[in-house]
């Protein structure tokens, strides 16, 4: 009986190691990394794309608008 009592303990105790033992070198979880962005490149990103936007009109409206009258060059 005391050898069954003895072999009870110790496959207890091995479970119970071999639960907690690969937590003993775990560590810690990483903090998350910071915002890459702060949103002041998407504010600069939209106000380069109107800039476009309005070159292109720009250029598009000024030949129609130049037809429209006799302009002399020279």
């Amino acid at each position: 009986m005391a050898s069954r009592n003895s072999v009870a303990v110790i496959a207890l105790f091995a479970f119970v190691f071999a639960v907690i033992s690969p937590f003993a070198g775990a560590q810690s979880l990483a903090p998350a990394p910071s915002p890459t962005s702060d949103g002041t490149s998407i504010d600069q990103g939209i106000a380069y794309l109107l800039m476009v936007v309005a070159l292109v009109l720009t250029y598009l409206i000024h030949p129609l608008d130049a037809s429209s009258s006799s302009y002399t060059f020279f």
